[in-house]
This record gives C-alpha cells, structure tokens and sequence, in this order.
C-alpha cells in the first residue's frame, strides 16, 4: 500500500478523482456522501473486510491504524475498496460510463495470466479474479516445450524464463522392470520452424513473470465467482465473499473443476484412473546431473526426473493406485516411503532416488489425474456469446506429453490476439459490441478446439502405453514403442500458436 493519490472529503460529499486499488478506511462521518458514493457505484463495502484483501505484490492490510498514521484519516467500522481500478494507462478498467467490467478472468493460473498479459501487450485492459489469497503455483514445474516458449516470446517474457532454466539436450528413457535404456532420443533437432526447446520450468517463478509484467492492481485476489448469472448481455459474477460483478466478456481460466466451464454446459473431466505426486530438490552446490530428462517406465508407473536449474531438480510420479498401497497417501512422509520403495525395486539408479528423499513435496500428497473426454470437446460449447474458457478449464489432460501448461499459455496468446481484434478495431480500446465479442470468441474456439482433442487424447494413449501391465503391450514398448513414444511428445510440441 505505497499510496492514495488525490482523495478528497468531506461531511456532505466524497469524491475520488484517482486511486490505487488499494482498501480505504472512512470516517464516520462520511453520511450523505457515503450514500451518493455507493449509489453511484464509486465504492461498495469489502466483504469480508479489510484483513482478507490483497494486491499485487499479496501486501494484506490487517491494522487500520496504518491509514491513520499514513493518510491521517480514522479508522472505522465502515471499509471500501474502489469498484473501477485505475491501471498503468491512467484510465478505469470498466468500460466508460457504464459500470461494467470490459473483460474478467476468471483464475491467475498459466491461461488466465498469459491472457491477460497478452492483452495488456496489445493495449487491452482487463481484471483477473483469483480465489486464493495470492499467485498459486501447485505442481512445482513443468516441462516448457518448444511450442510453450514460441508463446512465451509472443509474450514478450520468453528470454526471462530462458535465462534461469536449463536447456535440455536428450531425452532417456529407461525400463523400470530390466533398469536398462529403452530408448535415447536427441533433443537438439529442428522443428518446422526452427530448432526444439525443451527446459523444465519452476511454475512459481513462471507465475510472478508472468503477473510482474501486469499493470498494477490486474489482479484481484480472494474472489471466488460462485455462480454466473446473465442480465441482458452482461454476465453477473457473484463471489464467495457477497458481492457481485458485471462482465462484459467472460474468460474461465477456473481450472479443472471450472465454473465457467460448467455454465457452458461442458461435462465434467473424467478420472483417468491413475494418480500422481510430485516434488522438488534443491541443490546448492550443483546437482551432477546433465542437461537431460530421464525417465522410468514400466511396472504400473511412470517417473521422471527433470533438472530445472544447476542447482534444482524436479521429479514425478504417475501410478495406478490400488487397495495393496495401504496408507501411502495419508501424508508426505508416507507417500515419500511408498514412491521410494517401488522406485528401488525398479532398479532406479541411486542419484534419482536421492533427488526425491531430499525433496520438498506438496501438502498435496498426490492427486487423481483427470481428462475431459474428445468427444465432449467436438460436441460441446468451448464459447457460447461472450463465455469462453481456457486452459485447464477448456481441455484438462494427462500428463504424459507434458503439455497442460503448454497448450493453456497458447491458449493466452490466441485468445489476446482475437480479442483485441475486436475491441481495436478502429485502433484504439473501445467497447466492440456483443456481436463483435461473439465472433472473436468463436474464432479463438475454432483454432483451438481440435488442437485441445489431439492433446488429450495423444496423451491417454501415451500414459495409457507407458504404464500397461498387459505382457504384449510390455514387450512391444520396451522392443519398439518407447521411441515412437518419445517422437510423438515432440511431435506434439512442434506447433507455433502465432503472434499477438
């Protein structure tokens, strides 16, 4: 909270000429003021209050006595927040004079962020809606393919992720059942459009990239929509915490069990039957290993081990969970227990096996592995008027080709791109219309509806493959699928979503 720029008041009338989106505490004798401020929709009162509300930068103010002592104004029962946020072009992000929200996103994960910034690239102002308190970054990393950085540069952010991740030069592939290679694949090769990129990103450091690029007060935090309601062309938001928003274009990048996704009337994802932990090592005296993935594959699972850094290296683990695990995902400790224990009976080599007994893991011991079926993807609404979703919201899969977060940063670019089409089409920002929101949402879904189906579906057949027990399908993927395997994660990597 570094500053609350020209507000002035008195006993009769209250008037903000500029403000940061920052919580304000009034006096009580803001009276007849206070009513024609909330009636003209300049403030609404924060609920829950001051102490749950947060911006960029996740500063939370829990003393009112801070204003007094910064802006000499006594605290009150009675706390407000601006409606309209300022951003870095000086100007409110609703539309002018009408009150209502131009475009809101729902979620700050990979979609919503690199929508957003894609957006702001091309001079479009919106509002993301995250539910929790700050910037979530769950899963630790993901590996970053060829196609993710191509979205990345779109982005303007792709050297600063490049500068502090390893660029990968191989990929190995071992037997967990013989512990001998079952395929070697150069990651040094040229794509359609030039040669692959292949680095395992820590998503933490991706997300704060990511919002640091964002103008101030981009980002909502602590506002969960609840439900969505429709009054004409405008979409009613309603959060958990009582209020409501007015949205003229609606964006859900709410993940996997998306709200946004369930108003389209998209079907739930489907348990694949499968599961997964995951965790990251620090190193601070370098790790050993090389610019490589690894991974390990057979016997019911799936592991890989993946250097982020020299000095960081992330690790996972996919299984077919059964009865015979007992306890193993009653917490870390156990979960840890029971993923070293199938690894060392896999033979996996000891320097894989330290990186996961001094990792840190997640308080989410492990998680169901969901995919929304193709088939509800070819017949489904994707967007319907000025709805759309995206990434984990829009096509949840298996993470077998290492393409979730890849295909939601595509998703940003192309969805910036047809957006501001509309709402610039006469060179400056201004309200297109419903029709015009309609087409250029539909035009996003149409790019990106088939390239979702191809992902989800090459990645259960993958996953499906590398974990199978069956003996046929055993022998022929340590004989001769492992690098056909292989060749098709790049293959599904060699794509370039566009520019802005």
């Amino acid at each position: 909270m570094d500053q609350l720029t020209n507000i002035s008041m008195c006993t009769s009338h209250t008037r903000i000429r500029e403000s940061r989106h920052v919580p304000v505490c009034f006096t009580a004798g803001m009276t007849d003021g206070r009513a024609a401020s909330l009636e003209s929709g300049l403030l609404r009162p924060i609920q829950p209050p001051l102490d749950r509300f947060a911006t960029k930068g996740r500063r939370i103010i829990e003393n009112p006595e801070l204003v007094q002592q910064q802006y000499g104004l006594r605290p009150s029962s009675l706390c407000f927040h601006l409606r309209a946020t300022p951003t870095a072009g000086g100007g409110s992000r609703t539309m002018e004079g009408s009150g209502v929200e131009g475009i809101v996103i729902a979620g700050a994960g990979l979609a919503g962020l690199a929508t957003a910034l894609g957006l702001h690239r091309k001079g479009v102002r919106s509002l993301v809606l995250e539910s929790s308190a700050t910037l979530r970054a769950s899963g630790f990393a993901f590996t970053t393919w060829t196609n993710a950085f191509r979205a990345l540069d779109a982005l303007g952010v792709g050297d600063k992720i490049r500068e502090h991740h390893l660029l990968y030069e191989r990929l190995l592939a071992f037997s967990a059942s013989t512990g001998e290679p079952a395929a070697k694949l150069s990651l040094k090769m040229q794509g359609k459009s030039g040669p692959h990129e292949i680095r395992c990103v820590k998503r933490n450091f991706l997300l704060e990239t990511l919002e640091n690029e964002l103008p101030e007060g981009t980002i909502r935090f602590s506002s969960k929509i609840v439900s969505i309601e429709e009054d004409g062309n405008v979409k009613l938001l309603h959060l958990s915490d009582g209020s409501t928003i007015r949205a003229k274009v609606l964006i859900g990048c709410d993940g996997v069990n998306s709200v946004v996704a369930k108003w389209l009337g998209l079907p739930k994802p489907i348990l694949s039957g499968r599961s997964a932990t995951r965790g990251l090592a620090e190193y601070p005296a370098g790790h050993g290993f090389g610019p490589e993935i690894l991974q390990f594959i057979g016997q019911g699972f799936r592991s890989g081990v993946l250097p982020c850094s020299d000095t960081s290296v992330y690790w996972n683990y996919t299984w077919y969970p059964s009865p015979d695990d007992g306890d193993a995902e009653e917490s870390v400790a156990k979960m840890r227990s029971y993923v070293l224990a199938k690894l060392r009976a896999a033979r996996i080599p000891a320097e894989a096996l330290d990186v996961i007994e001094r990792s840190e893991m997640s308080d989410v011991v492990s998680s169901p592995l969901r995919f929304r079926s193709p088939l509800a993807l070819v017949r489904g609404s994707i967007s319907r008027g000025n709805v759309c979703v995206a990434g984990d919201a829009f096509h949840p899969t298996t993470p077998e080709l290492g393409q979730g977060g890849c295909a939601a940063l595509e998703d940003g670019v192309v969805l910036a791109r047809c957006l501001s089409e509309a709402f610039l089409a006469d060179g400056a920002e201004h309200d297109p219309g419903y029709e015009a929101v309609t087409a250029a949402l539909e035009k996003y879904a149409e790019e990106r509806r088939w390239r979702g189906i191809r992902l989800i579906t090459a990645a259960y057949v993958v996953g499906f493959i590398q974990q199978s027990t069956n003996p046929v399908i055993k022998f022929l993927r340590e004989k001769f699928l492992s690098g056909l395997l292989a060749k098709t994660m790049i293959a599904m990597a060699d794509y370039d979503c566009g520019k802005l």
